[in-house]
């Protein structure tokens, strides 16, 4: 061991030995006479430490081996140019082509469905056992299946995640507010029983296919396969098939729409909050192409955002919970003036469609109120009749039907709906009838438009990286029996949903580059997939955020401020567009600055856009190399080799015999012309067989060093591995695989360092940036808060030429143990000075205290950080996370955040209805008893996560500054350092003077800080509308249209209390 007196000393070797002793000599001196540290000194230990760590990462990698081994190749491969442009419309036309074979599948159920009803004649006392999806399997105490529940055999499935389904059968959902024997869900259960043929047949014809459907307008819901459906803790199942975005895009056209709320005194108690929840379940039914507004009104208007005063704002998840938290603030007292509300509301769609920004298709007047005193006929002549374009929807809250009479005139006279809500049971239910009306139109139009929506989350089919992102195709269903036309009677939807991995499949990843990646958007802008999605936060927890599904491309290609490339997007242009980009990896801790060019078209049939980035230099370049089949098979042979089992280079989904297999397996049958069945990509193919035969002499290389016994003694090397652009993969072990210090490396959960759909291996991304010929140090970031690796990991890429257009072929390296590394790299105990191995984003690879390792240097040396950012040194470069989850303190309520939940809500108007029935209250009473028992809760602070905007930091070093020194006046003293870079690599010795703390300078942090926004700029950000493009499709009225089909007061009968009743059972039991 080294004598406490040494500040810094290399490991073995005569250079080494003698840098370090004159570095000791030198900084005794320093500390003697508190002179600069001298510059030469720390350059020839630098010199030294540099050639040794690279001497070993070379070795032990087979760098020069398989540097010499393509170069061997150079003479014998074609470089090409990547044609972006061409790329970007193949891609396009082979998504379409996947599109457009599931959209026929949904056709074909369409067809089935309307054949199947237009046979069948209604049957009041129809009976009919069918599965239902809760009840399978299930039996009584007796052992006895019971009713609706009886066999249904399901069994694990590879191709569903290994859930128990059947893939001969369908079942049916019920949602647990409707009674699962009214005569017109067993009616449409049975003739969509039909179905069935028609789904087993698409998935036959297409083995890609997963979940296929039936929303029944009635609100059941038929799911192929069959699968077990289980209640929530409180015994609910809170689907309901007509809430879903894909259910509504299909059944109605886009529509603008202004709610009214009547907030006048004898709103008051319950009927507020009925009011209340039926905006919110009006809200439920609104997409992104949909536009809307509230307004509360008695004697005076009362917009509940005021910032939105006079217009419309795009109904997507984040403005429809931003006006959900605004509900609340609403209180009932004074006069109602509906003929005030009813003039701005005209006002706002006529003003607001003249602004070419809504939908430009339906619009429609949505007014909650417990009565009217007048028709208003002066006012619809005024603004409405004769055309009639816009409809009023009438919601009549409470149990009086007093006024029924003029808002259900309303309603008729202007091709609207009257319904009557007397208990937060019927709220629902009675909200969904708004949109059979509006399909009216589309329904006797006979057109049955293809819709796709944006991207959301399917937790059934959760694999081990979490809930799946899909995307929906739907077709609506109609009635083609000629006596209800004129009734334009929408039967269903029917739909399949699309993983989005499987348009990942169609990208080939190795044409893209080490830094390409492709992306898809909606036409809102919103993305369908990209690599920079963060659809999830809370590793461990993997939760939804609330708005992932409406991220904006523009918040993910920041950098272009005006939006150029979304706008050219959105409206389906075909081109080219470049920026320079800062490209966050590693846990978003380091940044890669580059060039990219982006090329773009529409896919063709959906409402999707398709781009592509290419970063310039190696990212444009491809080659092609040519090997035998027998060379390349015979080295595919190898135990060694592995291929990225995210990449498509065989597709494994088109025959069910076909599943289990690997990409390496599918590979080899195809090659051997054992499974003729199978379709591969064989450009993709060729390359993996120049591939292995290039990279097939190192297996026998790292195999000679490992039987060395003399190499290596100490095992600080653990592994060596590779990596070609064609995603082929070897590793080597040095040690036992129970040895490994980190076990998790190049596994399939360590999804930063392997192959995957839409990205290269750190590793390899940032060897590719890394000067040829040098390595690229790094230590692995944890999730925790906390980084305490116990290895590093050193990369060098692999070039066909000696020049930037040379396409980077592969990626070796090493990964050693952290304290073999810093005994290369020893420093001592010393009082004065500080060692510290920096890389060039500024993380410490070694300092003398362990604990820092990890840590970024502008924390721990704060002062000198600062210095090096003014000299030039390292530059800080801003970054924005516009996904970001930020902790606030939120004041709420939980009996009244409770209410706006429709199943809770549901279940308190049991309790709300039992009590009445039982204790005979007048209402008064009642609102009373329901205000204290279940609003009137202590506020309390809660701290959530919520979605918010972020600024932050990296930093990256100045590639032309090698060396540099310094002097730092504090408040009294002067601190000294040095920085040097170690030769061949992207790390950085810095000595410090440790005698002058220099506290006055605060710590350079990295942590993310969140972008406040003032009320104002809320307001503009509210008011802000990006460019949209609108559906091609619109079907807001028809001529035979029968507006005479408006709605009525319902009766409560009694076959209502046969649904409550076993909620009723559940509810006192708990």
């Amino acid at each position: 061991m080294a004598g406490p007196g040494w500040p810094c000393r290399a490991s073995r070797g005569a250079s080494a030995l003698l840098a370090a002793t004159l570095l000791y000599a030198a900084l005794g001196d320093v500390v003697r006479s508190e002179q600069q540290i001298p510059l030469s000194v720390v350059k020839l230990w630098a010199s030294a430490f540099g050639g040794e760590i690279k001497s070993i990462a070379a070795k032990y990698s087979g760098s020069q081996l398989l540097q010499k081994k393509y170069k061997e190749y150079e003479k014998d491969v074609a470089i090409e140019e990547i044609d972006g442009l061409q790329l970007v419309k193949k891609l396009a036309k082979n998504m379409e082509e996947m599109f457009h074979k599931k959209s026929e599948a949904v056709r074909r159920l369409v067809e089935a469905a309307e054949e199947a009803h237009l046979k069948h004649e209604f049957d009041a006392d129809l009976q009919y056992e069918y599965f239902n999806a809760v009840l399978i399997n299930e039996r009584d105490k007796d052992g006895n299946f019971l009713e609706l529940g009886k066999e249904f055999i399901l069994a694990p499935n590879d191709h569903f995640n290994n859930l128990p389904v059947n893939i001969s059968l369908s079942d049916v959902q019920v949602p647990t507010n409707m009674y699962n024997k009214d005569p017109a869900i067993v009616n449409g259960v049975y003739w969509s029983e039909s179905l069935n043929k028609v789904f087993v047949d698409n998935f036959d014809r297409d083995p890609s296919l997963i979940w296929q459907y039936f929303g029944s307008a009635k609100g059941f819901f038929r799911q192929y396969p069959g699968i077990k459906w289980e209640p929530d803790e409180n015994g609910v199942i809170a689907f309901d098939c007509r809430n879903r975005k894909w259910y509504i895009q299909a059944a109605t056209s886009p529509k603008d729409v202004v709610i009214l709320v009547d907030v006048s005194g004898s709103m008051k108690g319950l009927r507020l909050t009925i009011a209340k929840q039926t905006v919110s379940s009006i809200l439920d039914t609104l997409g992104d192409d949909d536009f809307f507004n509230i307004i509360a009104y008695n004697e005076e208007l009362h917009y509940v955002e005021p910032c939105l005063n006079g217009t419309l704002v795009q109904a997507d998840r984040t403005n429809k919970e931003h006006f959900r938290e605004h509900l609340d603030k609403l209180f009932a007292k004074g006069i109602g003036m509906l003929d005030i509300a009813l003039n701005e509301a005209f006002n706002i769609l006529s003003d607001f469609n003249h602004t070419g920004q809504g939908s430009i298709c339906s619009q429609a007047i949505m007014l909650i109120t417990d009565g009217a005193v007048d028709t208003y006929d002066t006012i619809f002549a005024k603004y409405n009749w004769p055309d009639r374009k816009v409809r009023i929807f009438t919601y009549l809250i409470g149990r009086e039907a007093a006024f029924a009479d003029n808002l259900k005139w309303m309603a008729c006279a202007n091709k609207g709906f009257f319904t009557q809500i007397s208990t937060l049971a019927d709220v629902q239910e009675n909200v969904m009838e708004y949109l059979h009306v509006l399909s009216r139109p589309k329904v006797i139009d006979q057109e049955h438009d293809v819709v796709w929506t944006e991207a959301y989350i399917d937790s059934t089919l959760a694999d081990d990286q979490g809930p799946v992102l899909m995307t929906t195709v739907a077709m609506p269903v109609f009635s083609k029996q000629n006596e209800t036309r004129s009734k334009g009677i929408l039967l269903g939807v029917v739909g399949t949903d699309v993983p989005v991995k499987e348009l990942l499949k169609t990208i080939p990843k190795y044409k893209l580059g080490i830094h390409g990646y492709a992306f898809a958007i909606t036409n809102n802008g919103y993305i369908l997939t990209h690599p920079e999605l963060r659809p999830l936060y809370e590793e461990g927890k993997k939760r939804r955020k609330p708005n992932y599904s409406s991220v904006d491309l523009s918040e993910v290609e920041w950098e272009d401020r005006d939006d150029v490339l979304r706008n050219a997007m959105v409206n389906r242009k075909t081109g080219k567009f470049s920026m320079e980009v800062k490209k966050t990896v590693d846990k978003g801790k380091r940044v890669l600055v580059m060039t990219n060019d982006y090329y773009y078209t529409d896919i063709k049939g959906t409402p999707f856009s398709l781009g592509v980035a290419l970063s310039r230099g190696h990212g444009k370049y491809f080659f092609r190399g040519n090997v035998t089949v027998e060379e390349g098979l015979h080295d595919l042979e190898h135990p060694d080799v592995s291929l990225a089992d995210e990449w498509s280079y065989c597709n494994t989904d088109l025959h069910p015999e076909h599943r289990h297999l690997s990409q390496l397996e599918a590979i080899k049958l195809y090659l051997k012309g054992k499974e003729p069945l199978l379709q591969c990509d064989k450009e993709l193919i060729q390359e993996v067989l120049f591939d292995a035969v290039v990279s097939a002499p190192i297996e026998a290389y790292w195999t000679s060093l490992a039987l060395n016994k003399s190499e290596n003694s100490d095992k600080g090397v653990e592994v060596a591995f590779l990596g070609t652009r064609t995603g082929l993969s070897r590793i080597n072990l040095f040690v036992g695989a129970e040895q490994l210090t980190n076990q998790d490396f190049l596994k399939a959960g360590d999804k930063e360092n392997i192959f995957n759909a839409d990205h290269f291996p750190l590793w390899y991304r940032r060897a590719a940036e890394q000067i040829p010929g040098s390595f690229v140090y790094s230590i692995p970031f944890s999730t925790g808060t906390v980084n305490k690796s116990n290895v590093v990991t050193a990369s060098t890429s692999i070039q066909l030429l000696d020049e930037r257009k040379s396409p980077v072929v592969a990626a070796v390296g090493i990964q050693m143990k952290l304290e073999f590394f810093q005994r290369k790299f020893w420093t001592a105990s010393r009082q004065t000075v500080n060692c510290y191995l920096i890389d060039n984003n500024g993380f410490i690879l070694v300092s003398e205290d362990y604990t820092q390792t990890g840590d970024f240097f502008g924390e721990v040396e704060g002062a000198v950080m600062h210095k090096l950012l003014t000299m030039g040194s390292f530059k800080r470069i801003t970054l924005y996370d516009y996904q970001a989850m930020c902790r606030a303190n939120k004041e709420s309520s939980d009996g009244a955040h409770g209410l706006l939940d429709p199943y809770n809500a549901f279940l308190a108007a049991v309790k709300w209805i039992m009590t009445e029935l039982v204790l005979f209250l007048v209402e008064f009473n009642l609102c009373s008893w329901w205000h204290s028992d279940m609003t009137a809760k202590a506020q309390k602070l809660k701290q959530t996560l919520e979605p918010c905007d972020t600024e932050y930091p990296a930093f990256v070093s100045e590639r032309t500054i090698k060396e540099t020194s310094g002097n730092i006046a504090c408040e009294d003293c002067s601190k000294s350092f040095v920085i040097q870079q170690i030769p061949s690599s992207n790390l950085f010795m810095v000595v410090v003077d440790s005698s002058c703390l220099c506290e006055s300078v605060a710590p350079i942090t990295m942590a993310p800080i969140e972008i406040r926004y003032n009320e104002s700029l809320k307001c503009e950000r509210l008011k802000a509308q990006k460019i949209r493009r609108r559906p091609e499709s619109c079907h807001g009225f028809h001529p035979e249209e029968n507006a005479r089909e408006c709605g009525g007061a319902p009766n409560l009968q009694a076959k209502m209390v046969l649904i409550l009743f076993p909620l009723l059972l559940m509810l006192f039991s708990r």
